[in-house]
């Protein structure tokens, strides 16, 4: 071992011992109608893969309480309801930050690495001793105690911070790769709503405007959705079928294991019913209605999905396309609210058509965007099965830190 010592002299410390602090959080609610005032951080802004400060609603508390629950450098916060267990280690939050009633914070004591422990305590394992010890309820809770009776293995402090530090650079990475898939995205959509929207496309000059259902360019058209694009709904085999150990295609039954681009398999089945290609686009005709995701490869359909492709392939296209008559409230164009949609409802949805020139111009631009949005997706799960794959070895011991090569584990532009 180097110089934290061999594995023998490291010791396990329940987590609330490596701690000076360990506290409840504020109750507050969200103040919808503001933007001003401290980011209050709930449990559902933490269980993404990082904490999108911008999406944190404000709250309204007074300055005592600020000062109480204001949100540190350094801080851990897990949640004790709901999605328990799930941590985050907070990376310098805004000035005024302050965090919610159903998640714990831990502040770790000097001599101890707190990004050391925050990589512990966002592993896979802490989440799993939580929810195995929070009473086995279908709607698990623990209590400040039960999160942090967790031990941590503890070595040297040098040790703490190369294991951090070779871990850390994981995230960052995958930091890089998120911030990369925000701007493509609207760096995309806004493509789309200066052509389709403002019409503002190549040649829109010299363009003459007509009404149709609506005004739009002449040789325009508003068409049914299933006039434009081959529409697949699903259907779902006999549980029989189903694996979860990589036996036959990915399956998905609905929106459980959707990403923000692309689904998480964790379902296979072994019989090709209704099947969706990669770039088919996948959406939801179950409640909840009209939510959106992208087949990064071939895979089975269940009755809740269908996977829909243009005719053209312009799958770009499409996925815009598809943004504006498919709200996030489970409706339509028309705003009705649905339960469920059959597939004459959704193929009679109704698309701004452009011409074909425009269409293929669109998607020369904007499916790059697109491929590259699905391949930073793809890297980003990599590096964090990696990172997890290499945690517990790393944090036992098992696998020795002065022999660590990250350059053979990162891929080039990280290293």
């Amino acid at each position: 071992m180097d110089e934290g010592g061999p594995v023998s002299e490291w010791r396990d410390v329940p987590l609330r011992d490596l701690c000076h602090s360990v506290q409840y959080g504020v109750t507050a609610s969200a103040a919808k109608d503001r933007n001003e005032g401290p980011r209050l951080l709930r449990i559902t802004d933490i269980v993404p893969p990082r904490i999108d400060w911008e999406s944190v609603p404000v709250c309204d508390l007074p300055e005592t309480k600020i000062a109480k629950y204001q949100l540190h450098h350094g801080d851990i916060v897990v949640a004790r309801s709901g999605s328990v267990g799930y941590a985050k280690l907070v990376d310098h939050p805004p000035r005024r930050a302050v965090f919610a009633s159903y998640l714990v914070r831990f502040q770790v004591q000097e001599g101890i690495d707190s990004r050391y422990v925050g990589q512990v305590v966002q592993s896979t394992a802490y989440r799993e001793f939580v929810i195995a010890h929070a009473g086995g309820a279908a709607q698990p809770n623990a209590n400040a105690k039960t999160l942090g009776a967790f031990p941590v293995p503890i070595p040297t402090l040098p040790t703490q911070r190369r294991i951090a530090a070779a871990l850390s650079a994981f995230d960052e990475l995958i930091e890089i790769n998120e911030r990369r898939i925000e701007l493509l995205e609207d760096l995309a959509r806004s493509l789309y709503r200066e052509w389709f929207v403002r019409f503002r496309f190549p040649g829109h000059e010299d363009a003459t405007f007509v009404d149709s259902t609506r005004e739009i360019p002449e040789r325009w058209t508003v068409r049914r959705l299933d006039a434009i694009a081959a529409i697949v709904m699903g259907q779902s085999p006999k549980s029989e079928f189903y694996n979860e150990i990589g036996e036959g295609l990915p399956f998905h039954q609905g929106v459980a294991d959707y990403g923000d681009l692309l689904p998480t398999h964790r379902k296979f089945c072994t019989l090709e019913s209704r099947t969706a290609d990669a770039m088919d686009v996948l959406c939801s005709v179950r409640a909840p209605v009209g939510r959106l995701n992208l087949a990064d490869e071939r895979l089975v359909i269940g009755r809740g999905l269908s996977g829909i492709r243009r005719v053209d392939h312009n799958q770009a296209l499409l996925l815009e396309q598809l943004r504006s008559p498919l709200g996030e409230e489970d409706s339509l164009g028309s705003g009705t609210i649905f339960k469920a949609i059959n597939k004459e409802q959704l193929g009679g949805l109704p698309i701004v058509e452009p011409t074909a020139d425009i269409a293929h111009a669109f998607e020369l631009k904007a499916r790059p965007m697109l491929d590259e949005r699905v391949q930073r997706t793809l890297q980003n799960r990599q590096l964090a099965t990696t990172r997890d794959l290499l945690l517990p070895r790393l944090v036992t011991g098992r696998l020795d830190i002065s022999h660590f090569d990250l350059d053979e584990l990162l891929p080039s532009e990280a290293a």
